[in-house]
């Protein structure tokens, strides 16, 4: 059996590396209610979540929204996550992971589907930038897939796809990965059910895709990383 060694991760940042699961549903519960709309629970948030964000939005209330509803629910749901994001931290043991990946001599990136300017200052901000060998956010209208944005990210650093390895908190970051050729793993950190997770690991482990383990900690991405594939 051939053993593929991942040499590079790409991470995602929302619900991966920063543990903003409660302020995210905190600051679209808020704009929900200003717009009008439904008040939904925790838990109806998790299981309906998916991309495209506007599909997400259909699904949570049971109707398709109106010409530019997305746009302006998008646009307010990012200016009440930014006013409400200033206690989130890093999720717990995201720094000493990254640190014990870039010193066994391996590289990792980050990308993310949350707009670039203030990705970076995020980023600076904890003072992990100096980790990634390149960061790419959001440029243009937000709300969807990650497809596109990988392919586009693993181009620009001239990476086999066979020896990377994509973490994300979300069933996008595991179709992403398996449209580019990627390997996965499943952080449970973020905007699904854990059996939403396991279900895609599942039917992935069936598929040529391959096994899209899940991970409950940042200890266990490291061992799954480091594991001969």
């Amino acid at each position: 059996m051939l053993l593929i060694v991942i040499e590079h991760i790409v991470w995602d940042w929302n619900g991966t590396l920063f543990d903003d699961s409660q302020v995210v549903y905190l600051a679209a519960c808020e704009v929900f209610a200003a717009h009008g709309l439904p008040s939904v629970t925790m838990e109806a948030y998790r299981a309906a979540y998916s991309r495209p964000i506007e599909t997400f939005y259909a699904k949570l209330f049971g109707r398709e929204l109106a010409a530019g509803e997305f746009a302006g629910l998008d646009d307010d749901f990012h200016d009440a996550y930014r006013r409400t994001m200033a206690g989130v931290t890093l999720a717990t043991g995201a720094r000493q992971t990254l640190r014990a990946w870039r010193q066994s001599g391996r590289s990792q990136s980050l990308l993310s589907m949350f707009r670039h300017e203030q990705l970076l200052s995020l980023v600076g901000r904890y003072g992990i930038q100096d980790e990634f060998v390149r960061i790419d956010g959001l440029v243009g209208p937000g709300g969807g897939h990650k497809a596109e944005h990988l392919a586009r990210h693993l181009a620009a650093l001239r990476l086999d796809p066979a020896a990377v390895l994509l973490v994300g908190d979300s069933l996008d970051d595991a179709d992403a990965a398996a449209g580019a050729g990627a390997g996965c793993i499943l952080y449970n950190g973020g905007y699904h059910d854990r059996s939403a997770l396991e279900e895609a690991a599942a039917s992935a482990s069936s598929a040529a895709s391959g096994t899209v383990p899940v991970a409950d900690t940042m200890g266990e991405v490291l061992s799954l990383a480091t594991a001969p594939r």
